[in-house]
């Protein structure tokens, strides 16, 4: 029964299901795009699916990432105690558990329409080669982010009948990308000394001493993006009220992010800190709608 616990709880730290905050970064523009969609009345059945939906595919992305650099973590300080790395679960098992995480995944396409299923079928080899851009590709974040954005564009073509991307689904598609190089640039700071000993790419690396700059600039395309979004779906002033609130923590953490001695806890703060960012936004983008 212990080794059993052991191996149970080993899994949840593979699924990175005992660190929330990467899950829910993901959830949040998969929520932002059914509300938007659906005028902020997605039906109900298409939210609990586009949730299940993000746990289990971000779950399998978990796996894979740790399969592809289970030789690598060991030597990186924030990352040497996950499983795969500390072998407290075997390949075999990873594996297994990555392709229960996408069969999960499957099992949600009937509920899908033949756009939505074509986009998330698109989207696994995104998902999948991410952990090889580290390798290769000067900036992986933006693989990452092209990843993420998939978030947006399976929700919206799932709400809108019948299914279409339209300018305010790019827009907000746009938001996602630019979201995303900001808030994994800044978690990527924490690791750029071990990525740079051990020929990791990196945005952090790619953009060297300008990253607070890099990261600023991110930031504020993503404002931009979203109230073009915004004015595209004529939101009310519920939802400016947000977005203003948005900008003025970016403001801060682009201002924080000039103090070079940061510890790695402060990035892993300031990446947290999106989060909540993103669920205001989303309560914004519910008012923007409702009233």
């Amino acid at each position: 029964m212990g080794n059993l616990q052991q191996t149970g709880r080993a899994i949840v730290r593979l699924l990175r299901w005992d660190k929330p905050a990467g899950r829910l970064i993901l959830l949040i523009p998969a929520l932002w795009a059914l509300v938007l969609a659906s005028d902020g009345r997605p039906h109900p059945l298409l939210v609990l699916v586009v949730v299940v939906g993000t746990i289990t595919t971000s779950a399998a992305g978990c796996v894979v990432n740790d399969l592809w650099d289970r030789n690598i973590d060991p030597k990186v300080e924030r990352t040497k105690q996950r499983p795969l790395a500390a072998r407290s679960l075997s390949v075999k098992v990873g594996v297994g558990v990555m392709l229960v995480a996408a069969l999960c995944a499957a099992g949600l396409l009937p509920f899908l329409n033949g756009l939505s299923v074509l986009l998330s079928v698109a989207a696994v080899p995104v998902i999948a080669l991410y952990p090889a851009a580290k390798r290769v590709f000067p900036v992986p974040q933006l693989v990452l982010a092209i990843a993420w954005g998939f978030a947006v564009l399976i929700p919206w073509s799932a709400a809108i009948d019948p299914p279409s991307l339209d300018l305010p689904a790019w827009l907000l598609w746009g938001a996602v990308v630019l979201w995303t190089l900001g808030f994994d640039t800044v978690y990527a700071l924490a690791d750029r000394e071990d990525d740079r000993r051990l020929g990791i790419h990196s945005s952090a690396l790619f953009f060297g001493d300008l990253a607070p700059q890099a990261i600023g600039g991110f930031y504020a395309g993503t404002a931009l993006l979203l109230a073009y979004t915004a004015l595209a779906l004529e939101l009310n002033i519920g939802f400016w009220f947000t977005l203003f609130g948005a900008i003025s923590l970016w403001v801060q953490q682009y201002l924080r992010l000039s103090d070079r001695q940061l510890s790695r806890a402060a990035y892993s703060k300031m990446f947290a800190e999106n989060v909540t960012i993103g669920f205001v936004l989303l309560a914004g983008m519910l008012v923007g709608c409702w009233f």
